[in-house]
């Protein structure tokens, strides 16, 4: 496929269905933890817009979990299909991380989402919020061990080489490796703040089409001040990423800021904008703040900053990707931390729910959450290269043995089929968040009261109508 060999197609392929997939964990983690407060904050106050917001915005975690699910098992298969000499190689290590995954979080998660989505009528209201709590916690449970197996291949301790094999001698080591704090925390954080501000826009349409009520309204104020609070703590963690980043994986840091050499002991500039080229090893049309770099990375004005001259061309990671994909990722984060400070701008002033050109700004940046994430993972993943496991194994040894035709084919067939099946489950999603919470008086009881209708044996059927009733 446009002369590809099989080793980009197979890098292709598994970023296609990565980046598919990390949209739904990220905003299933976001929305778990938002449903476990909304049920918190309404068996606190009883205030019915708490409960209208849960029955809204379950209906939208069921279908984002479901094909979270679907789509993360397909990658899964693809590290025996596509990467079995990575597989071979570092099986002993990833395959129990991956497996501690399913045996704690996604046992959690499976146990109480069933309650979680049909106990509402069934089971006592302390039961169903705990329901709540432990699929909330299953999520962030499984990032954990997603996130210890992806951290360490980028900074792999705690193992041994044995008849070419990978084998952990310490376990502790390897799950907490020098990387695995900083991408847990900064992770985390990026998919409460993606699900902030894809509910936020929501509520930002809603408004923007008249439909102002008291859930609408919450839904903005509850997303804004999530922004304005932790927005800037993304920041901060960021930076200790960074930090992290420079003393483990030099080359990475050279080439996301596209910084070729050094001169004599000056501190190193940074490059605002430019274009890094690779045959050349310039940047061409570079935009420099003097000694920035070393300020930013190495927090003095008497250290530099890796140059990607010193590194041998075969070890260099591609800086004309990184260095613009960590660029939109800082970029939209900055916007986060200015929306923050607008909202509490014109929550002071009484007119948060009304400034349409806030409101215009806020709905146009609901992706920009998802958008960090891919942004943040392709420098991650990208950065990496040209090793699968960095410093071990390099990613042209660990693909498997198939043919260009073989690979253009199943790319072919993973992007139709992806478009399709998730397509629809992404329309029928923006359907349910057109249609807007539904206000109910507050004539029933916490169990909705008699008469009710039945859980239905569709899970579907349930999502689409049932939770709407049970309020």
């Amino acid at each position: 496929m446009f002369t590809l060999t099989a080793l980009e197609l197979a890098r292709i392929q598994f970023a296609f269905t990565v980046s598919f997939h990390i949209i739904f964990p990220a905003i299933t983690i976001g929305i778990a933890s938002y449903l476990a407060v909304l049920e918190g904050l309404w068996l606190k106050t009883k205030q019915s817009v708490y409960r209208d917001l849960y029955h809204f915005w379950i209906k939208v975690f069921a279908v984002n979990f479901g094909m979270g699910v679907v789509s993360g098992l397909v990658m899964a298969y693809q590290f025996g299909t596509n990467w079995s000499q990575f597989s071979v190689f570092a099986g002993g290590i990833t395959g129990p991380l991956l497996t501690y995954e399913v045996l704690t979080a996604f046992f959690l998660e499976a146990g109480f989402l069933g309650v979680m989505l049909f106990g509402w009528n069934r089971v006592g209201p302390k039961l169903h919020f705990f329901a709540t709590c432990m699929v909330a916690l299953g999520t962030i449970i499984s990032t954990f061990w997603i996130l210890a197996s992806n951290s360490w291949m980028h900074t792999p301790q705690g193992y041994s080489i044995i008849n070419g094999e990978a084998v952990p001698s310490e376990w502790l080591k390897v799950i907490f490796n020098p990387s695995f704090p900083f991408r847990l925390a900064h992770m985390s954080t990026a998919a409460f703040l993606a699900s902030a501000f894809f509910i936020a826009s929501s509520a930002a349409w809603h408004l923007l089409k008249g439909n102002d009520t008291p859930a609408i309204r919450k839904m903005l104020s509850m997303a804004m001040w999530m922004a304005l609070i932790v927005s800037p703590i993304q920041a901060f963690l960021g930076d200790a990423h960074g930090l992290n980043t420079l003393k483990y994986q030099p080359a990475k840091i050279a080439a996301i800021e596209g910084h070729w050499e050094n001169t004599d002991d000056k501190p190193s500039p940074l490059v605002l904008v430019g274009w890094p080229d690779m045959e050349q090893e310039k940047t061409h049309f570079a935009l420099e703040l003097p000694a920035l770099g070393s300020i930013i990375l190495t927090h003095s004005l008497d250290k530099q900053i890796p140059a990607l001259k010193t590194f041998p061309k075969e070890d260099r990671p591609n800086s004309t990707i990184i260095f613009w994909s960590f660029r939109i990722m800082v970029g939209l984060g900055l916007l986060m931390i200015l929306s923050g400070i607008w909202s509490l701008w014109l929550r002071k002033k009484g007119k948060l729910y009304q400034s349409r050109l806030f409101l215009r700004f806020v709905f146009l940046m609901g992706p920009s959450g998802l958008i960090a994430i891919l942004a943040g993972w392709f420098t991650t993943e990208i950065g990496r290269q040209p090793w699968v496991v960095y410093g071990l194994l390099r990613t042209r040894d660990a693909v498997s043995a198939h043919g260009e035709l073989h690979m253009s084919l199943t790319l072919l067939a993973f992007i139709v089929v992806y478009f399709s099946v998730f397509g629809v489950g992404y329309a029928y999603m923006m359907k349910l968040i057109r249609k807007g919470p539904t206000v109910h008086d507050d004539g029933t009881d916490e169990h909705g009261g008699p008469g009710q209708q039945r859980t239905p044996a569709r899970p579907l059927s349930a999502v689409n109508e049932t939770l709407d009733s049970r309020s």
